[in-house]
């Protein structure tokens, strides 16, 4: 570890913005990581070498066994560069179709890490039992419904075929490389230069230093010198490597599919450009490592926060993906050696080979596939779907109670105010700064007054003194990551100063850190008394970020528990900390209550804990556009619940940039606004007129949407199905969607949006995928699509943000403006029919307490509206989707224990629909009646056609008041 004064580190604190900026030298590229640049050097042999190139792996048939349920197939992989190092094969056919395919090196000098799975995975997956195993002399097969995995036997390859054509291929390419554990051989001493294949010749693991004089075999295929296998330099740092080399390669090739998206979180296209072949658009393969990369690029492969390593590969016939649960960094290159395929080279620096392939052919089915393997989103309390308000940093208690006062002067929804790290007194996080925060209890008191909440940031280091209870009872049960040696704390630099970190890894963590937020006194230890039920956490640099250790984070060869180095397990270690974070705050009641947690940093299965944002983004329009792109491929990869801050967090934007950037974040997930230290105030109230207005009326408008966010996280959290669904998703058979990422569906609800991200923009163009209306959400404008696909142009002033309601939607809102969502609780509804082309309608609208687990046994409303279109009538109805689908599986416990008169559906049996609004009828009504009762106050715009065009104003009828409660079933007859 470089050396660094106290001096300066402190000035590093102060010029941060200077210390932290991306430059080239602050991270690596591929050709300055050693594997990498290894696992490349292979991949550039096997170009080179076309036909002639041969994988050296190869299946030991003798070795071949199939369990006797037919259900685990296992085998022994040998190696022509070495025949002395054997290796394990393992295929598993899940019940869902899904494939595991593991590898492993056996009885090797080392173990190579394989807990990847065991953090990312809910469970141990069910085994299919249906599976027609046939042995032939090149491969074995295993059959199972429409799909079929085909092992090639020499060289080892492993296809996913559906209906007979291949669909993934593992080592197609023959860059498969596991390399194998070894011990250091001795320097070499000559009185004259060995030549290159002599230095060769020196036999692993000798005891003297005897040269062997042979010509390398295994040149052709490693390469001929050892590259960094046993210390590596970056900068002023060297990364000793005991356990000399242990990457990972193989190639996972998609023959028929030419679009991929996923393996976030990186600041690009959705659909991923490519890194290698012609004409490539980046040089360096995508890397997922995370990083505290301070003022990313717009548009680069770097590796930024979080990684995902899961990906989908969509063609016009199918949807399919794989999941590879490695830990360690690990370099992705991508090409398209046709339209119609895609070839992935993937280098990981440690770690077995552990592949889940999802067989679709969906996206659908790839969403509900990985689901089960790492879990869906957690449905998250309902008021962290509202506005949320932060800077670093609101300064002292009286400066929140006059922000919330002006948010209540201007008439302003919020429902978060957060406190960055000067909250804590000399960042020693959980510790109020006495002389700025002297009442921290009684200011949250003052927030929560009118349902409001708090969230303040607790980061992963701990600042080493022993006047910090946090730092001091880690050190005591030694529960903290160890340096290389293995002895003692590591210490690194962040915001406190001299810091050392949990490691989460470590069992002996888990309830001690989990205490650690009780808000009542303990016998057994420091606990949280100055904190309320109210207050909620964010966990910041997680990556973990060290501002003095290599890439500005942890050192590779430091320890955590069981003996492993930080390079095994790096992309997990966030997750852990936001894991043990949620499960804290928790069970700070009893019952427990839906934690809110926001995270930085984070891996597969994340979603389970929370939510994530896309980090130190700028204030800039292309980080406005890439922040979209990034929450759609975040929610492709299971975080749906994601969003870029709002106005960027570096910068002082104009007011037209801001406004637009509202108008982004309204339609993000998770909407925060947030600001660098060094910029100017911008909370929404100081903003000069129109602009004032315009901001006000985007956060009444997502107020107002509130139900339809809601239902879609409900939908989210049983399905998978992100929250923000691209085009691909809504019409995977439409290949003139497949690149579409600047527009994107709200859930199920119909609700399309597309915000625009350049300035002095009037208008814009929307891409229609299908022969459908779609109505203009405020001007009731209806435009047609057509069958294969349609660019319209719309109107985008600077107030506008192009809304529409795809024909066949029905969105239930709540219209009464309130300071904050838990006031909305009661709130009448409103209901816009989008009547289709063809006259009818659906939608859906789901209620729950939003705060506890109660939903989980069947607390909760659940109710379907439709419209169905007869010779003369339209009948517009709502029934109870919570008794009708009763009997699916998909919701468990839930449905399973669902009556309709639960004790919540009580509590809002008076909430009624205040109006129905129903847009594209084909002539003015005669009557609207309830059905069963009377005539109901009603009015009716005729439509207006745009002449030749096939488009106009839609006629709408508004049905005022018609007294139908949310929780009853009811119809309403339009009579033509």
């Amino acid at each position: 570890m470089q050396p660094w004064t106290l001096i300066g580190v402190l000035t590093l604190l102060i010029a941060v913005p200077d210390a932290l900026a991306v430059k080239s030298n602050d991270f690596k590229t591929c050709s300055q990581a050693g594997f990498c640049r290894r696992g490349r050097a292979l991949s550039a042999r096997a170009l080179e070498a076309k036909s002639a190139w041969k994988s050296p792996y190869s299946v030991d048939v003798p070795s071949i066994s199939i369990t006797p349920d037919k259900a685990v197939f296992t085998a022994g992989v040998k190696s022509s560069l070495y025949p002395d190092i054997k290796f394990g094969l393992e295929l598993r056919v899940h019940d869902d179709g899904v494939v595991r395919v593991r590898m492993d090196e056996v009885n090797g000098l080392r173990k190579r890490y394989n807990e990847a799975a065991s953090w990312a995975l809910i469970s141990e997956p069910q085994i299919s039992q249906d599976i027609t195993w046939t042995a032939g002399k090149k491969d074995i097969r295993a059959k199972y419904g429409n799909n079929e995995v085909v092992v090639a036997f020499q060289p080892l390859k492993v296809s996913l075929f559906r209906g007979g054509k291949e669909q993934i291929v593992l080592n197609g390419q023959g860059l498969l490389h596991m390399e194998h554990f070894r011990t250091k051989a001795p320097a070499v001493t000559k009185t004259e230069a060995a030549t290159p294949e002599e230095e060769e010749g020196v036999m692993e693991g000798s005891e003297d230093a005897q040269v062997v004089v042979e010509v390398n075999p295994r040149a052709w295929f490693e390469g001929d010198k050892e590259d960094d296998w046993w210390e590596e330099r970056f900068s002023t740092w060297t990364d000793t490597k005991p356990k000399g080399p242990e990457s990972l390669s193989i190639d996972i090739s998609f023959p028929s599919h030419g679009t991929i998206y996923g393996i976030p979180q990186h600041a690009t296209r959705l659909a991923l450009p490519t890194t290698s072949g012609e004409s490539p658009t980046f040089t360096d393969p995508y890397r997922l490592y995370n990083a505290d990369v301070f003022e990313y690029l717009a548009s680069s492969p770097m590796s930024l926060y979080g990684s995902i390593p899961v990906l989908h590969a969509h063609s016009a016939d199918s949807t399919v993906g794989i999941f590879h649960a490695v830990g360690s960094e690990t370099w992705i290159d991508v090409s398209h050696p046709s339209a119609k395929s895609t070839q992935t080279h993937w280098i990981s620096e440690s770690g077995i080979l552990d592949v889940f392939l999802m067989p679709g052919p969906t996206p659908a089915d790839i969403f509900a596939q990985y689901s089960r393997l790492t879990g869906t989103p957690a449905l998250p309390p309902h008021w962290s779907l509202g506005y949320h308000q932060c800077r670093w940093n609101y300064i002292s208690s009286d400066d929140v109670r006059t922000v919330q006062k002006r948010f209540d002067e201007e008439d302003m929804p919020v429902d978060v105010f957060w406190l960055d790290i000067e909250y804590a007194e000399e960042h020693k996080y959980f510790m109020w700064d006495q002389k700025s925060f002297p009442d921290p209890v009684d200011m949250t008191n003052d927030v929560a007054a009118v349902g409001r909440k708090m969230v303040v940031i607790i980061d992963p280091h701990l600042k080493r003194t022993s006047s910090y209870p946090a730092y001091q009872e880690a050190s005591d049960r030694k529960v903290l990551v160890k340096p290389p040696s293995g002895e003692g704390e590591y210490e690194g630099w962040c915001w406190s100063g001299s810091s050392s970190w949990i490691d989460f890894f470590n069992p002996d963590s888990w309830d001690w850190w989990k205490s650690l937020f009780k808000t009542t006194e303990s016998k057994s230890g420091w606990t949280w008394t100055s904190s309320t039920t109210d207050i909620h956490i964010w966990n910041d640099m997680n990556e973990p970020s060290v501002f003095n250790g290599p890439e500005i984070s942890m050192p590779r060869d430091n320890v955590h528990y069981g003996g492993w180095e930080h390079r095994d397990i790096h992309n997990i270690n966030g997750m852990l900390f936001s894991n043990l974070t949620s499960q804290a705050v928790q069970h700070r009641t009893d019952p427990p209550t839906r934690p809110f947690v926001l995270t930085r940093s984070f891996y597969a299965g994340s979603q389970r804990f929370g939510a994530m944002w896309t980090g130190d983004n700028l204030g800039t329009w292309e980080h406005m556009a890439a922040g979209i792109q990034m929450v759609l491929a975040n929610g492709i990869a299971g975080m749906s619940f994601a969003g870029s801050d709002v106005g960027g967090f570096f910068g002082n934007p104009e007011p037209e940039m801001l406004v637009r950037w509202y108008q982004v974040g309204i339609f993000n997930p998770f909407l925060r606004a947030h600001a660098h230290i060094d910029t100017k105030r911008r909370e929404p109230f100081l903003l000069e007129q129109p602009y004032k207005g315009i901001v006000k009326d985007l956060l009444r408008l997502r107020y107002t949407m509130l139900p339809v966010w809601y239902t879609a996280f409900r939908e989210t959290s049983v399905t998978g199905v992100p929250v923000l669904r691209p085009h691909y998703v809504m019409f995977p058979k439409d290949p003139k969607g497949f690149d579409v990422d600047d527009q994107y569906f709200i859930g199920a609800s119909g609700l399309l949006v597309k915000p625009i991200t350049t300035k002095g923009a009037t208008e814009t163009t929307v891409y229609l995928a299908e022969d459908e209306v779609y109505y203009d959400y405020f001007s009731h404008h209806a435009y047609r699509g057509a069958a294969k696909g349609k660019e319209i142009t719309v109107q985008a002033e600077l107030h506008e943000v192009p809304l529409f309601v795809r024909g066949g939607s029905i969105v239930p809102t709540r219209e009464r403006p309130r300071r904050s969502s838990p006031l909305m609780k009661r709130d009448p509804f409103t209901l816009r029919v989008a009547l289709s082309k063809a006259g009818g309608a659906r939608g859906e609208l789901y209620l729950d307490d939003g705060e506890s687990y109660a939903h989980q046994a069947g607390q909760f409303v659940w109710r379907g509206f439709s419209a169905e279109v007869g010779k003369k009538t339209v009948r517009v109805a709502s029934r109870d989707l919570g008794a009708e689908r009763k009997g699916e599986a998909v919701d468990g416990v839930a449905l399973a224990s669902y009556n309709p008169k639960n004790a919540f559906a009580e509590t809002v049996g008076e909430v009624r629909v205040e109006k129905v609004v129903v847009l594209g009828l084909g002539g003015k009504p005669s009557s609207v009646t309830v059905e069963g009762g009377g005539e109901l106050v009603w009015e009716y715009t005729a439509g207006v056609a745009a002449s030749g065009k096939g488009e106009g104003v839609a006629s709408v009828l508004t049905i005022k008041d018609p007294k139908v409660l949310v929780v009853k079933d009811w119809a309403i007859v339009i009579q033509l």
